[in-house]
Order: C-alpha cells, then sequence, then structure tokens
C-alpha cells in the first residue's frame, strides 16, 4: 500500500484541526468528526491543547483512501511553535495551507508558504470560511495571489460537494435542507460522491 504524508499548515484560527477532522470523516476514518471547542479531536491529545482549543504540537493520524495510507499531520497554528512546524516538513510529501477567508493572508502565511516552497513541497491552498459574513472571495483570492504567487492557480469552490457547480442564483440553504431531508443524496454527500444539479431541483420541487 502506497504511504503518502500530508501536512496541514496554517496561521492560528484557520480551520486547521477541524478541516483535519472533516477529512477523517469524509474518508470514514471516524463516525463524527470531533470538535475544538469541545476537545474532541483526535490530533489535540494533550490538556492543554483541549483547555485551549489549540494546537501546540504536531500530530498524525491517518486513513485509507482507495489503495494509498494517508497520514495527515496536523502542525500548530501559533507563531510561538513554528519551530515544531518546520521540524515536521521534511517528512512530507505535500500540504495543505489553510488560510482564513475572514483574516486573510497573516504573517504566519508568508512564512509558511516560503518554507514550502524552499523545499519544494506541492501545496494546496485551502480557503476556509468562505461563509462568514462580510466575506469577499474574490478579494480574499486576489490577496493570496498579491502576496504569496500569481502563479497560484484556482481550482474549485467547494460548497455543497466538489462536484455541484453553483449558478448566480442559487439557494445554497434550500438544497442543504433538500440534501438533509434525503437520505439517499446524503449518503451520496458523506461519501463524497457527485451530485447533479437536476437531481437537487428535482427533489426540491
Amino acid at each position: 500500500m502506497k504511504i503518502i504524508n500530508i501536512g496541514i499548515l496554517a496561521h492560528v484560527d484557520a480551520g486547521k484541526t477541524t478541516l483535519t477532522e472533516s477529512l477523517l470523516y469524509a474518508s470514514g476514518a471516524i463516525s463524527e468528526p470531533g470538535s475544538v471547542e469541545k476537545g474532541t479531536t483526535r490530533t489535540d491529545t494533550m490538556f492543554l491543547e483541549r483547555q485551549r482549543g489549540i494546537t501546540i504540537q504536531a500530530a498524525v493520524t491517518s486513513f485509507q483512501w482507495h489503495r494509498c495510507k494517508v497520514n495527515i499531520v496536523d502542525t500548530p497554528g501559533h507563531m510561538d511553535f513554528l519551530a515544531e512546524v518546520y521540524r515536521s516538513l521534511a517528512v512530507l510529501d505535500g500540504a495543505i495551507l489553510v488560510i482564513s477567508a475572514k483574516d486573510g493572508v497573516q504573517a504566519q502565511t508568508r512564512i509558511l508558504f516560503h518554507a514550502l516552497r524552499k523545499m519544494n513541497i506541492p501545496t494546496v491552498i485551502f480557503i476556509n470560511k468562505i461563509d462568514q459574513a462580510g466575506v469577499d472571495l474574490q478579494s480574499v483570492v486576489q490577496s493570496v495571489r498579491d502576496k504569496l504567487s500569481a502563479d497560484i492557480i484556482i481550482k474549485q469552490t467547494v460548497s455543497l460537494s466538489p462536484e455541484i457547480v453553483l449558478e448566480e442564483n442559487t439557494d445554497i440553504e434550500a438544497w442543504d435542507a433538500v440534501i438533509e431531508n434525503n437520505d439517499e443524496l446524503l449518503e451520496k454527500y458523506i461519501a463524497g460522491e457527485p451530485i447533479s444539479r437536476e437531481k437537487l431541483v428535482r427533489e426540491e420541487q
């Protein structure tokens, strides 16, 4: 079985550990995602981490995806623990750099990005919290290009499912309700399977 080590890096409070939980849940490795607020995440195991809701030391968790074992390295977000992040870089095959859409590119984001580039680690930039009030996604994307690299390629915007393409006037809340109340669609969504717009519209009627 092929083994891939993926690091999740971010500035503080970007949602890095929550993303780790979501990946574990989507892969079927856990039956319910843990909560940072409740201290139930798989990677924050120290008492102080659970008490303060922060990651202090890098921690590894894993899941299987097709014929690969994916090791997720959840790293600290606070600048005080940056040395712990650097120690993790040597073992990574790839990285996910998480940016909070509300906070944008931070000084630590730039430091982490340049460290990843220096070590030639393939990196996916994940813009998180795009549903928060006052967020202008296009401005955030432009900021990423201006402050990190103009060579960044936007692959997709994830909403209900990576395979759902939303039109300008789509009622996202209504489609959320459709999925939540339809066992077949809910199973597909949890499994990461594509859900066509036509199917959603038909079920909504």
